[in-house]
């Protein structure tokens, strides 16, 4: 018998039989200033999606709710880590954002420009995302986490024109400067842009004369100068955003007024039954997709009550923010992250079962897997199982989801650890590494056999990387570059990375598959593993785990854990190699750094130990970092530096010098720099990467 309901099998089977009728009849649900000539123009590798339809983002998100008598509806609610909170209709997200746009005309910005945001999560970058559509300019947000170089880099690949930024964003009790971090970024690029506009909350920010603007400047351009919206071909770009990747240059991709707005209230509605009387909160960045996405665009042009949130989820304590916004402001729905999840649970079951979830009626996640104790405790031991965790699967260059179980059309039975099914008008498959379909079970990559109106069409000045990058790997067909297999009912399961699979004595395991194993022992917290060179085996595990409260590291719960991989996995799950951590290195946006993990810091008392591994030799080094060096967040930090640096310095001659600012660590002996990388003689030629240091 089939796990997938008539409903849903409906769906499935028109938007394969008549792909362009079928995302046709979605855009219909949407306002169109001009109805679409041609539903899909497709010329590999690129492609046009409802071709001379007119539209607006903007104008779909709030002026089309004030027009039909929505506007005093709440449209959103900004909330803080210090408790402060602000709230917003749709009446009056309407008239900022006309001041912003207004502003940003006197600014000489037009359509077509572009302007990079380097703003937390707050309403007044929310607006201006808003404001930048609104007159056809495209906005480039970058994560107000980043460091300089990263900034620098993502300013001059879009063009920008203008940055703006606040002074500090909150973090933890802390003021994290940010205009610090943008004039060092542009020291580096100089005469890049025209202005840098800067949102004061902390005093007085440092100001650079002639180029910086304080943000009553910005707003008093405005004055003689228009609001009104741009009506958008549907495949103008609304905004270019950089993959959350870490790749050494970053790849911007395009998403387009038409296309990436009927992908994201479709799924808005399919996947996570996005109505307008919801509250809903997405705990994401407006860095990233999700908040583009989930945090902005789609609950607004659904007419729903969106959440921002500012600051640590679990600070002052894990369940503050948790139960404000379930209990006080009656949230329905949730958008969150398995890091999310993994975070609040290293805090035990008490916290957030002491709230009320009784207005809650969803969770969803998505950025990594969500591992199967990770949505048990969550679905089980908190959620008492009155709410369904749902697990889905996306990437910045889809827009919104592409698999998840609809619980919009009719909620599939949940499989712990799946992404569920291929979403209707996806149509995806397994293949080998020469592009054959897989059998069911047979572990493969997965690949997307033709567009939908949420995939980018292209990279911001790069057109021949994104041929390159994503439709010639194997030809014909788009490389999500995920490890993924597909069971006998048709639930996607993936694995990870597909250059991260592990391959020991032939048999090919998935990081995620080991990962979660560890993660079923109740004193793991979260666990990174990757493959190491073995010479018997070929690869061996190398793992990395983080203990819950309560738990201390051991040689007999260090055996207790191996025995736990053997048991879930079998006698090929050989772990070479296990290290108690206090955190996994993470990207930005949460998702584990399974290449770094071979040079890894690891805290043991009072001592920070760098562990060196050679890249094909599999041989380590353990190296002392003496204080103030210490691994926290997927960084070393120097707890005196107020910049964030790199390696500068390695000093060949017999002792290496790791230089950073005025701080110098001894290294020992055999060490050199090459190319970027810290080399080691006693590799012969295998190299390492040095680890950033910042200050966090």
């Amino acid at each position: 018998m089939s796990l997938i309901n008539p409903v849903v099998q409906k769906w499935i089977d028109e938007a394969k039989q008549d792909p362009e009728g079928f995302w046709g009849r979605a855009a219909e649900q949407l306002p169109w200033f001009r109805k679409w000539d041609r539903v899909l123009d497709w010329t590999p590798p690129t492609f046009k999606w409802f071709v001379g339809g007119q539209t607006n983002l903007a104008y779909n998100a709030l002026d089309y709710h004030v027009k039909r008598g929505w506007g005093g509806h709440t449209a959103l609610i900004y909330v803080n880590e210090r408790g402060e909170h602000e709230v917003f209709t749709y009446a009056q997200m309407l008239r900022q954002v006309e001041k912003l746009a207004a502003a940003l005309r006197g600014m000489g910005i037009q359509k077509g420009d572009r302007i990079t945001l380097y703003m937390p999560v707050m309403p007044e970058a929310i607006m201006l995302m808003l404001a930048s559509v609104r007159i056809g300019a495209i906005h480039s947000v970058v994560f107000a986490g980043f460091g300089a170089k990263a900034l620098a880099d993502r300013i001059q690949a879009s063009g920008s024109r203008l940055v703006f930024a606040t002074d500090v964003t909150y973090r933890k009790g802390k003021n994290v400067p940010l205009k610090d971090i943008v004039d060092v970024a542009l020291d580096s690029v100089p005469n890049e842009v025209e202005h840098v506009i800067v949102l004061s909350r902390a005093g007085e920010a440092p100001m650079k004369e002639d180029r910086d603007l304080r943000w009553s400047e910005f707003l008093s351009r405005a004055n003689g100068q228009s609001s009104s919206y741009e009506p958008m071909e549907s495949n103008e770009p609304a905004f270019i955003l950089a993959t959350s990747g870490t790749t050494a240059k970053p790849k911007l991709v395009i998403h387009t007024h038409g296309g990436y707005q009927v992908h994201i209230h479709s799924m808005g509605k399919w996947v996570f039954g996005l109505k307008p009387t919801d509250v809903w909160w997405s705990s994401s960045d407006i860095g990233w997709i999700v908040g583009h996405s989930y945090i902005v665009y789609a609950p607004l042009i659904a007419g729903a009550t969106t959440v921002a949130f500012e600051g640590a989820l679990d600070y002052p304590s894990p369940e503050t923010h948790w139960a404000t916004l379930i209990e006080d402001f009656r949230v329905t729905g949730i958008f969150t992250s398995p890091t999310a999840v993994r975070l609040l649970m290293r805090y035990g079951d008490e916290p957030l079962s002491k709230v009320d979830h009784s207005y809650l009626e969803r969770v969803f996640c998505a950025g990594e897997v969500l591992n199967a104790p990770a949505w048990e405790w969550l679905q089980k031991t908190i959620l008492k199982d009155k709410v369904p965790v749902i697990d889905h699967m996306w990437q910045t260059e889809t827009g919104g989801p592409i698999f998840a179980n609809p619980y919009g059309l009719g909620m599939l039975p949940i499989k712990p650890g799946s992404a569920t099914i291929p979403l209707p008008g996806i149509e995806a498959q397994v293949v080998t590494p020469e592009g054959e379909p897989c059998a069911p079970n047979e572990k493969g990559i997965m690949v997307l056999k033709r567009p939908f109106p949420g995939l980018t069409p292209a990279l911001w000045g790069e057109p021949d990387r994104y041929g390159r990058d994503y439709w010639s790997k194997l030809p014909g067909v788009y490389y999500t570059g995920d490890s993924a297999h597909i069971d006998e009912d048709g639930y996607v399961w993936f694995a990870g990375r597909a250059d991260e699979i592990i391959k020991i004595a032939g048999h090919r395991i998935g990081t995620i598959e080991v990962e979660t194993a560890f993660l079923t022992h109740p004193a793991v917290a979260e666990s990174g593993v990757v493959g190491r060179p073995d010479q018997v085996r070929g690869e061996v595990i190398s793992a990395f785990v983080v203990l819950k409260q309560g738990f201390s590291p051991s040689e007999e719960l260090k055996q207790v854990l191996l025995d736990t991989v053997r048991h879930e996995l079998g006698p090929v799950a050989v772990v070479g190699d296990l290290n108690f951590v206090n955190m996994v290195p993470k990207t930005r946006s949460g998702k584990i750094m399974r290449r770094v993990l071979n040079p890894m810091s690891v805290r043991s008392g009072s001592d920070t130990v760098l562990f060196v591994r050679g890249r094909t030799s599999g041989k380590r080094l353990a190296v002392p970092m003496d204080p103030p060096f210490e691994w926290a967040g997927g960084r070393y930090l120097a707890s005196s530096l107020g910049t964030t640096r790199g390696c500068r310095e390695l000093r060949d001659g017999g002792d290496g010098e790791f230089r950073v600012g005025r701080h110098k660590q001894n290294i020992g002996a055999g060490f050199h720099r090459h190319h970027g990388s810290l080399c080691g003689r006693e590799f012969l030629r295998d190299a390492v990467h040095c680890e950033r240091i910042r200050n966090d």
